[in-house]
């Protein structure tokens, strides 16, 4: 992507959000496989698992 201005850079959706995103140097290699604009919704997609830092559910009462 050398000499390619920003204006003609490769977007994508977010599988997530869905707002448009484009491509990255960082992503030179693997931009097939990126599917999610940030860390943030990458870690909120749909059907994510709870974490440990959920929480621990109610507490029973004796």
């Amino acid at each position: 992507m050398k000499g390619v201005k920003k204006q003609h850079l490769p977007q994508k959706l977010c599988a997530t959000c869905a707002r448009p995103f484009t491509w990255r140097k960082k992503w030179e290699r693997v931009w097939d496989e990126v599917r999610y604009c940030s860390d943030a919704c990458r870690a909120n997609r749909s059907g994510a698992r709870l974490t440990a830092t959920a929480g621990p559910g109610p507490r029973r009462v004796r």
